[in-house]
């Protein structure tokens, strides 16, 4: 293959992975967004296999390595793909980020012992620089994605990690780098690039066990920047115009992201970073809220349903893990054939993952234009007749408006409260990820409906 075709072919797939993030930015054309990035993927390879194929001396072994490769790579892909819950996406992604990162880290390592040969003075000095950046953005994604999945899956506790002096280790991990980075491009050497790369996976370590599990959805795309910049770094180490930009884009996109969950959380994203909110469900932030909550049986909540005009349902990280979104939509079409306005009401944080319960309610068929943001549904809750909060706790906690001493002041959430009546599906009266206790369940016009949400929606679709 001729390099300008090369070139071309890497033209139109970064074109397409442009048309991809666009259409990922709506439900209604996500499809095809998941199509236009599959198809610039496919190119991508076909083309650099193609190319390394035709000005390859030994071109049976090189097909039988990068075959083998690829078959590997398909195989554990696909069974992990097959295998996954919508509940362990989250997980599954954190792991493909450390997959990400460990490449990148093999690649600096690659080139570093490829050598600088031919290389005048200044192009070996910023391809040097390139190595050692590169496999320290690596190596941070790596471990840092590692723990993430551990915290998600639940194999290590979501609490956050609080060392003495934890930002000052931060630091300090940051300002060795900066000075082995000016030592190896000045002297390089193998013991200092294993050094650094020690320093870099004990940072990544560091940093995503000191965020707690209210955090998460930040961390998760964090992460996926991360991962972006190490692809971007590795681009460069192989001059691969193609990986950079790839890299660049999912870089952007996914620091973007963290901006974006870090608003809908009234964060800073350094804040986040060194150490957030999140526990392990204890109550934090001053005593527990007295008062006595109201119980509600799905025979109730059915007689309140039918009698509404309007319904906001308004779902949580809980519904994700009961598998409760079939029996939801189900109850969402039942009362619009019966006449009642129904509409989800989504936070930017309410899964463990930026769009986690608009993937699930899309999965099950709920249609697109009933689906609103916080932003876009929030002024209509106090018209709202009945508003049903399944499996959401943080998202909904006024604490967040009316406690200025409250860990979650100033966080923007739905403010369910202001509706006619609010009912509640918890399995108890525990606190959220923040492990902050939620006044909503003490209201006057709020009822709790305890249990499996997705036996208590069934419950409610049989009384209908």
């Amino acid at each position: 293959m001729p390099t300008t075709l090369l070139l071309a072919s890497y033209t139109i797939s970064a074109i397409l992975f442009i048309l991809a993030l666009a259409g990922l930015a709506k439900h209604e054309s996500a499809k095809m967004g998941n199509l236009y990035g599959v198809s610039g993927m496919g190119l991508a390879l076909l083309a650099t296999v193609w190319f390394a194929l035709s000005h390859s001396g030994h071109v049976l072994g090189a097909v039988a390595v990068v075959l083998v490769a690829m078959l590997i790579g398909a195989a554990i892909g696909t069974s992990r793909a097959r295998k996954v819950e919508m509940t362990g996406m989250p997980e599954l992604i954190a792991l493909l980020h450390s997959f990400v990162g460990l490449a990148a880290v093999l690649v600096g390592y690659g080139s570093w012992l490829m050598g600088t040969h031919g290389m005048d003075a200044t192009t070996e000095g910023i391809h040097l620089a390139e190595i050692f950046v590169g496999v320290f953005i690596g190596a941070v994604t790596f471990t840092g994605s590692i723990v993430a999945y551990l915290k998600l899956s639940a194999k290590m506790k979501s609490a956050p990690l609080t060392l003495p002096g934890h930002n000052a280790l931060n630091l300090g991990a940051l300002v060795v780098f900066a000075l082995l980075t000016v030592w190896f491009v000045i002297a390089p050497a193998t013991w200092l690039l294993v050094l650094m790369t020690v320093v870099a996976l004990a940072l990544g370590w560091h940093l995503v066990a000191s965020i707690g599990g209210g955090d998460m959805p930040v961390v998760v795309s964090m992460l996926n920047s991360y991962s972006g910049w190490a692809a971007a770094a590795a681009g460069f180490m192989l001059s691969n115009d193609l990986l950079i930009v790839t890299g660049a884009l999912v870089g952007s996109s996914g620091a973007y992201l963290s901006y974006v969950m870090c608003r809908a959380m009234n964060r800073s994203f350094l804040s986040v970073i060194a150490g957030g909110f999140g526990s392990d469900g204890a109550v934090t932030g001053g005593a527990a809220i007295e008062g006595e909550h109201h119980e509600i049986t799905a025979e109730e909540t059915a007689r309140l349903l039918r009698e509404a005009r309007t319904v906001v349902i308004t779902p949580g990280y809980g519904m994700a893990v009961a598998q409760a979104q079939y029996p939801v939509a189900d109850l969402a079409r039942r009362l619009r054939d019966q006449g009642i306005d129904v509409r989800f009401a989504i936070h930017p944080v309410a899964g463990r993952l930026p769009g986690h319960m608009n993937v699930l309610l899309a999965e099950a068929k709920v249609p697109y234009d009933i689906v609103l943001e916080m932003d876009e549904i929030n002024d209509d809750l106090a018209g709202t007749d009945v508003v049903l909060v399944i499996g959401a706790n943080d998202t909904v906690n006024p604490s967040a408006l009316e406690d200025p001493h409250s860990p979650v002041a100033g966080m923007p959430v739905l403010e369910v409260w202001k509706a006619d009546q609010v009912v509640v599906f918890k399995r108890s009266m525990s606190t959220g990820y923040a492990g902050v206790q939620n006044p909503l369940f003490f209201k006057d016009n709020t009822s709790m409906l305890f249990g499996d949400a997705k036996e208590r929606v069934d419950d409610i679709l049989k009384a209908l």
